[in-house]
């Protein structure tokens, strides 16, 4: 019902918002989630769920096996469809190939458990004060978390407007049907300025393949631009292995532009009022799969700084900036680093022979040894740190 009143009011029930609900709700809040969405419903491609991931998850009290498949390794091949790593991944607590609705619907059933209020249909039209207008009114609340993502409103109030730079790259995405198995791995295809990552889901029923290609001239932001399948095709035409059959079988693609935004100055509003996290606080590059992985993590230490661990619920001023303090570095860093993964991926003549020579040699004696400089990355465990 419109005009109701909530200790605190989450905007977005994506990732992060759906997260932050839990975690708020599990620390003994009243929450209420604004969707501008009429309903929750199946859309969005394929995720990777890291062990970082997997223990924020855990730390809501959600099992995140529920939300798709085991991944068992990473494959990386030069264009020309060359096997040149192959990295296995652990097992425990492991990596999860998921569809973005059924993560959308673990947490959604994990939000109505924690007795979260999801209020459909209700685009924000402004915030004043620890309160959300509506088309159908106001929402009043003593803290207002903004999870409502690239486009956050509540960003724009605490930090103003900050234009987004072209990264020079743009990303296609789609889904194709699967082969009805499910060998968990997730493949790349590197080529020059350009490369392709696919894996399975729903137990190989779907395939989801995400191209990026590097371009001087850019296209908007945003998932949901769709593309002629066949401007797709000609972007990859020279790749081989199995990419060409992949890409003669996509009937509906999608095409967005990847921009760097700065992580954002502010987190909070010093008051005690308003906070961000997910990608309206650190938008990220796809390149090392932590969009979703970050935005569990912030959800898990929100719920719990504010929850009483660290900084209590007394003194949510300091909560919440012990919140930013424990996040926006590490934030800072596994963007700069899934950054650096781009040009690894898109290698030109002559430096291609050299460094795919060197991963060929790791394939060979320690496949496991490239992953580990991810361990600070998968290693974290926001239930904790």
């Amino acid at each position: 019902m419109a005009g109701r009143r909530h200790e605190a009011l989450v905007l977005g029930a994506g990732v992060a918002g759906l997260g932050a609900a839990i975690a708020l709700g599990r620390a003994g809040l009243d929450v209420g989630v604004l969707e501008r969405a009429p309903a929750i419903t199946e859309v969005g491609a394929g995720l990777q769920i890291s062990p970082n991931g997997m223990r924020a998850l855990a730390a809501l009290g959600l099992n995140g096996a529920e939300a798709g498949d085991p991944a068992r390794a990473i494959c990386l091949h030069d264009h020309h469809g060359r096997r040149v790593l192959r990295m296995p991944l652990p097992r425990a607590p492991g990596f999860i190939l998921a569809h973005r609705a059924d993560l959308i619907a673990l947490l959604e059933r994990g939000a109505r458990a924690a007795g979260a209020a999801l209020h459909l249909g209700q685009e924000v039209l402004a915030l004043d004060d620890a309160c959300a207008v509506t088309s159908d009114g106001a929402f009043q609340a003593d803290l207002i978390v903004g999870a409502d993502g690239l486009q956050s409103r509540l960003r724009g109030v605490l930090n103003g407007d900050a234009a987004p730079r072209f990264t020079g790259h743009v990303a296609w995405r789609a889904l194709i049907p699967g082969d009805g198995a499910a060998p968990g791995e997730v493949m790349v295809f590197m080529g020059p300025g350009r490369h392709v990552v696919s894996y399975p889901l729903r137990g190989g029923v779907l395939r989801n393949i995400v191209a990026v290609e590097a371009r001087a001239d850019w296209v908007a932001e945003g998932w949901n631009h769709p593309d002629d399948p066949d401007n797709l095709r000609r972007a990859f035409a020279g790749f081989g292995g199995p990419v060409g059959e992949w890409l003669s079988r996509v009937e509906a693609c999608f095409l967005w532009g990847l921009f760097r935004h700065p992580v954002a100055a502010r987190w909070h509003d010093g008051a005690g009022g308003a906070v961000l996290l997910g990608d309206a606080a650190h938008p990220t590059l796809p390149f090392l799969a932590q969009g979703a992985n970050l935005a569990l993590e912030d959800a898990a230490v929100l719920g719990r700084v504010l929850g009483g661990v660290l900084g209590g619920v007394g003194d949510r001023p300091g909560a919440l900036r012990q919140f930013e303090r424990l996040r926006k570095d590490r934030a800072e860093a596994v963007i700069d680093a899934a950054t650096k993964n781009a040009t690894l991926w898109h290698l030109r003549a002559p430096m291609t022979l050299p460094v795919h020579a060197a991963m060929r040699v790791l394939d060979r004696i320690a496949p496991g040894l490239a992953l580990t400089r991810y361990a600070w990355i998968h290693g974290f465990d926001a239930g904790k740190g």
